[in-house]
């Protein structure tokens, strides 16, 4: 009876943890689109090294958006080394939460392409 117990809260335990780290994994909080000029881009971190950018919304940076982009996103990484300084719109996911070894932010760009400045625009 007791090893019968001890099975069932263990695998209780086992399967409430695999569910809440497939949940974090999988599930997004919303997705979306923003343009802005890409004023940051770094791997930063002591034990993790993430990568970390921002984009400035506003004028003279007044709006920041931060993001993060995991280590699997190579091109990604490429795009944003390549466009650092430009005008960009990025495509991004938000999560319910994130862990440290995948960035700072709750905001993941999946895909990155240069866009024509509005402020240059006639």
């Amino acid at each position: 009876m007791l090893r019968k117990f001890i099975f069932i809260v263990i695998t209780t335990l086992v399967l409430g943890i695999t569910g809440y780290f497939t949940v974090l994994y999988y599930a997004t909080y919303s997705e979306g689109d923003r343009t802005g000029e890409l004023i940051k881009f770094s791997s930063k971190g002591y034990v993790f090294k993430t990568f970390e950018g921002e984009i400035s919304q506003g004028i003279s940076g007044a709006q920041i958006f931060r993001f993060s982009v995991l280590d699997s996103d190579t091109q990604v990484i490429t795009d944003l080394k390549k466009y650092q300084g430009q005008y960009v719109k990025i495509t991004y996911i938000e999560r319910y939460r994130t862990f440290p070894w995948w960035g700072d932010t709750r905001y993941f760009v999946t895909h990155v392409q240069q866009e024509k400045s509005p402020h240059f625009a006639r």
